[in-house]
């Protein structure tokens, strides 16, 4: 793969359109800020990323957690096209070097599709059609359909969000630049390759604009004729990846550290692990200077340090590992490429937060509940157009954004559409459909 091909501001469904620009933002720019004043990036504020949404203590939602890993991508972006353009100075003075920004925006977008309650929302969708009543659906749907729903995924969805037309929306979706799109697909395959992990980049209803996004910016097409859409990821999903990897381990033990799952103690010494003895010292010292004696600040500092280690440990595995990227032979992810210190740092966040963090009380309190609302909202949903005839189903009908083609004459696109109103809905809003389907709550008006 080519630097220059890949880097695109072509924009989806704008291609043969010139538009009159009145200010000097670049047109990745303008991806940026259509997105951050989008209606679905708001909605982030009130979906879970792993604790439960805000009491007394605030921990991170999935906007606060989209805005730092925009951050650091950005940071990642931007050291990365410096380092490059020292290596490679033809692309001085082309779009490569607005790589930073591009990143960014994905970064902002990465978790966009994610339903209400985060995995355990993708499970309630995933399992109603393997598990529960929707089983009944298979033999009325097409096989490509059928692995898209029982394999239904955030990083697809998110994809379907930016390029789908929705009902009174313009062709293109989002109208976002070809690399500004590409770059949120971490698994760019089909449902039906999609293997034992269920990942895929999207569903076959945005397959075709996924094809010609991958032959304009020149992705390396992995898969033969008849077999399931493979492609290599675009370079910039690593940098992506690696904004997110950066942010959610570190930022969830600060968060477990502030509800005091994980103590004071336990958490510096994470934190410290990632450093040599003598840097080590230095934080310390660091922190005496500064006078912080309050344990919060103690954290923040370190976990600053923390992640400013691990942006330039995961820029120089991508500087490393560039032509393996740009070959599509480059395997895992850029944090498992970084120093080995690092490495075994991370794997120790990571061990701690599947047994401590991911397993405690209030963590699993959320994803039980949310499973609940989400199986029962897909069940009286799925239920409704599948027979929209009835009197109950044409109430709960009516409740449906007319964004969503919620009255399809084809059953497929019913589904979808079923599967596009509950995916949207926020944790709040989930639980107050629930409630009111349900009796349990009546409208204050």
């Amino acid at each position: 793969m080519e630097w220059k091909q890949l880097i695109s501001n072509k924009r989806l469904g704008q291609e043969h359109r010139h538009t009159e620009r009145h200010d000097d933002r670049t047109e990745f720019k303008r991806d940026y800020d259509r997105l951050i004043f989008s209606a679905p990036f708001r909605r982030l504020q009130n979906k879970t990323q792993v604790f439960p949404l805000p009491g007394s203590v605030f921990v991170h939602n999935r906007l606060t957690h989209s805005l730092e890993v925009s951050s650091v991508g950005m940071s990642l972006g931007n050291d990365v096209a410096q380092r490059i353009v020292q290596k490679r100075p033809e692309l001085k003075d082309t779009l490569f070097e607005q790589i930073g920004q591009i990143v960014a925006t994905a970064c902002l977008a990465h978790d966009l599709g994610n339903p209400p309650f985060g995995h355990s929302g993708e499970k309630a969708i995933q399992t109603f059609f393997t598990e529960g009543n929707g089983r009944q659906l298979k033999a009325l749907v097409s096989p490509a359909f059928w692995d898209d729903i029982t394999h239904f995924e955030g990083n697809a969805n998110a994809f379907r969000l930016l390029t789908h037309q929705f009902k009174g929306r313009r062709p293109g979706g989002f109208v976002m630049t070809y690399s500004t799109i590409a770059s949120i697909v971490k698994y760019p395959y089909a449902s039906s390759a999609a293997g034992k992990k269920g990942k895929f980049g999207f569903f076959q209803t945005e397959q075709d604009i996924y094809q010609r996004l991958a032959e304009e910016m020149g992705l390396l097409r992995l898969s033969a004729d008849g077999e399931p859409l493979r492609y290599a990821r675009h370079p910039l999903v690593y940098l992506v990846e690696a904004a997110d990897d950066i942010c959610y381990e570190i930022m969830d033990l600060e968060d477990a550290h502030k509800l005091k799952i994980v103590s004071l103690n336990e958490t510096s010494q994470l934190m410290l692990g990632f450093f040599d003895d003598e840097t080590q010292q230095r934080i310390l010292q660091r922190i005496q200077d500064e006078q912080l004696t309050d344990p919060n600040e103690q954290i923040v500092y370190m976990r600053s340090c923390v992640i400013g280690k691990l942006e330039n440990e995961c820029v120089n595995a991508f500087m490393e590992h560039e032509e393996e990227i740009l070959n599509g032979t480059f395997t895992k992810g850029l944090i498992d490429h970084i120093a080995p210190l690092q490495r075994d740092a991370y794997r120790r966040c990571s061990e701690l937060s599947v047994d401590r963090i991911y397993k405690s009380r209030p963590v699993l309190d959320v994803e039980l509940s949310g499973y609940k609302i989400m199986a029962t909202l897909m069940e009286q949903m799925v239920e409704a157009v599948m027979h929209p005839e009835r009197y109950y189903s044409q109430q709960l009908i009516g409740r449906v954004s007319s964004q969503y083609d919620i009255d399809a004459q084809d059953l497929e696109t019913r589904l979808m559409a079923v599967i596009d109103y509950i995916s949207g809905m926020t944790d709040v809003y989930a639980l107050d459909v629930y409630q009111k389907i349900n009796g349990i709550s009546l409208p204050i008006i």
